[in-house]
């Protein structure tokens, strides 16, 4: 029996049933073994202060290390780029649409938003290249689950330890013009009836790996064997393009960066931009992108991230380290 390490969250637990569904029409007993981290406990300060994404990850790992799961399954853009020795990551099954989405209850769309609309994420990747477009707008750190965030923007009822809580008009923690979310996760619950616009990469590039998932394992495993054949060669070349940048700026979700690779034959289109203050009181954001050999993904990966600091991206990662647990200030006109 394979025990498959899971989040407790909707989110979560939808992945980790996927994946179980995946193992049993190949012929591998499993079961889920949900569990909360940190990352789903600590809700009040953004994962840039409280140590970033790998919250998600660490007990998951925990799990494996200690014979108590036989493989774990995150979403691809909450694994950090560099893994302890013992674990690999066996598997990205084929990808749902990277992209992000708006959810605008009046606006609709992010060109229709009012001068100085509150708009929730948390990402600080988001933030820069949202304010980068349209320097009026007041970014507001927002966490939880899909749901809870979802209703920070629709003013839709919130259940709280079994009781029904709407905020108050008003209130600094109540309904928001507009948050950002990634639309992957929205379809995987049938929430994408909520959004608004889907918003085009050139305004909103993905983080990396977004929209994929991940496997993890021990090397050389019973969790690594059963795994490897849920493996999409396509988004596996474009996740580890995507991470290369990553593991180049020593980036994660303290840093401002951006990925986003498409296969085309056997070439891969890597996009990805790098964000950070602009001295003055607002933001900027450099980007940059090439083709390369699908076959040499973590090769291109690397090539982009060079780019990106010679275009101006050195001072700007510098700059985002030092600020790293804040989002950045709008610009006022």
């Amino acid at each position: 029996m394979l025990r498959i390490a899971t989040r407790k969250s909707a989110l979560a637990l939808w992945q980790a049933e996927c994946v179980q569904g995946w193992l049993r029409e190949r012929g591998h007993p499993c079961e889920l073994a949900p569990m909360s981290t940190e990352g789903d406990r600590i809700l009040d300060r953004s994962l840039a202060e409280v140590g970033g994404k790998g919250l998600f990850v660490k007990q998951l790992e925990q799990a494996l290390s200690q014979k108590r799961a036989d493989l774990a399954v995150h979403s691809a853009k909450d694994v950090p780029f560099a893994l302890p020795d013992e674990f690999v990551l066996s598997a990205f099954p084929a990808r749902e649409d990277p992209r992000d989405a708006l959810i605008a209850p009046f606006a609709k769309r992010f060109a229709n938003l009012p001068r100085g609309a509150r708009v929730g994420t948390s990402s600080l990747r988001r933030a820069v290249q949202l304010l980068a477009e349209r320097p009026d707008l007041v970014v507001v750190p927002v966490r939880g689950n899909v749901q809870t965030r979802l209703a920070r923007a629709t003013g839709a009822t919130v259940i709280r330890g079994g009781v029904e809580m709407r905020p108050a008009e008003g209130d600094p923690q109540g309904p928001l013009d507009a948050v950002v979310l990634a639309l992957a996760g929205l379809r995987r619950l049938g929430l994408d009836g909520e959004v608004t616009e889907v918003l085009p990469v050139e305004l909103s590039l993905p983080a990396a790996g977004q929209g994929a998932l991940a496997v993890e394992t021990l090397r050389a495993s019973p969790g690594f064997e059963a795994t490897a054949p849920l493996d999409d060669a396509a988004t596996a070349q474009c996740v580890r393009a995507e991470r290369a940048v990553l593991a180049r700026l020593s980036g994660g979700c303290t840093i401002p960066v951006a990925a986003y690779g498409l296969l085309e034959g056997d070439r891969i289109w890597l996009r990805a931009a790098l964000g950070g203050p602009d001295g003055k009181g607002g933001v900027t954001v450099v980007r940059a992108q090439m083709r390369g050999a699908a076959a040499e993904p973590e090769a291109l990966g690397k090539s982009v991230a060079e780019a990106l600091l010679e275009m101006g991206g050195a001072p700007l990662l510098e700059a985002a380290r030092s600020q790293a647990s804040r989002l950045p200030a709008p610009k006022r006109a």
